[in-house]
């Protein structure tokens, strides 16, 4: 028991990055992995600059700031990660994944594949890298245009990233492809928990071997 009279976390958490293309999907599967892990897991809500898409809420989809708001916590040293992306900035708030962390929790985090080796280097044990391809080209760029959200102008923008995008994807520790989300989902899910499980498994392996 900690201090506190609280139970202590049997075990410290872990950040899942799950990085793709805009238009592969990140969103759709980390909803899904949000069903599918139950209380364990949880979403890291990231902040942007962006304006809102239709339906999107304040502080729960993203923490929608001004540019000048989020430079000042830039200059607080509130962002663990942050990148200009798609001429917008984003960034991952450093209370809530230490907090999470703690907490024993699955963190899930849907950002670009910067945000993702920003959050390696910042938690190089805690974290596990996926990232998420589309199918091919074509199909990303039917996503793009069927969700019409975006002009034309930032659907080019958006696809003239995606060569730099799959080029980083060999930085990250596993590559699964989207064509059916749900089986994508159970992918990045079992990968998951065969993390969680290596990691139950390396103390008790060296008290063995002593």
């Amino acid at each position: 028991m900690v201090g506190n009279g609280e139970p202590k976390p049997s075990k410290r958490g872990l950040l899942v990055v799950i990085s793709s293309p805009s238009g592969g999907g990140k969103t759709t599967v980390v909803r899904r992995l949000l069903e599918k892990g139950g209380e364990e897991f949880t979403r890291s809500v990231s902040a942007t600059t962006r304006a809102p898409r239709p339906g999107e809420v304040n502080g729960r989809d993203y923490y929608f700031l001004s540019e000048e708001e989020f430079r000042q916590r830039i200059a607080k040293g509130d962002f663990v990660e942050f990148a200009e992306v798609h001429g917008h900035l984003y960034g991952t708030l450093r209370e809530q994944i230490e907090r999470e962390l703690r907490g024993g929790k699955v963190i899930l985090l849907a950002i670009d594949v910067q945000g993702g080796l920003s959050i390696r280097r910042a938690f190089p044990e805690d974290s596990l890298l996926i990232f998420l391809a589309p199918p091919s080209l074509e199909v990303l760029e039917q996503r793009l245009r069927g969700r019409g959200t975006d002009a034309e102008e930032e659907i080019r923008r958006r696809l003239a990233r995606v060569p730099m995008e799959m080029e980083m994807a060999s930085h990250y520790d596993r590559l699964v492809v989207n064509d059916v989300v749900e089986r994508a989902a159970e992918e990045i899910l079992q990968a998951i928990r065969a993390r969680r499980a290596k990691e139950e498994l390396g103390p008790a392996a060296q008290v063995e071997k002593g």
